[in-house]
């Protein structure tokens, strides 16, 4: 399982989040996606604690908490969608 941690300020760092998350367990990977262009980071990351207890726990206190100056949004993560490619092109109903 991972934590999406989102409504993070740009200032934030991995070891920043790091540091806040260990006090609930054991940190394995820390993850914040940058902008492909401007290289800045978009505001959100990706926590993964070694146990799904300790992801709980970390999600429980930090949800809405406030964290360098801002109200953090803290879940599971959800599996990362499919990019583009298939699916219906949507369609008429069948008028005849």
């Amino acid at each position: 399982m991972s934590i999406y941690v989102g409504n993070l300020s740009f200032d934030a760092t991995e070891a920043d989040l790091n540091e806040v998350f260990a006090e609930y367990g054991t940190v394995k990977r820390v993850q914040l996606p940058t902008d492909r262009e401007t290289g800045r980071m978009r505001g959100f990351g990706f926590v993964e604690l070694s146990s799904d207890d300790e992801e709980a726990k970390a999600i429980e206190a930090l949800d809405g908490a406030e964290w360098m100056g801002r109200d953090l949004k803290v879940n599971k993560a959800k599996p990362r969608e499919p990019r583009g490619g298939g699916g219906s092109f949507g369609g008429g109903g069948g008028r005849y």
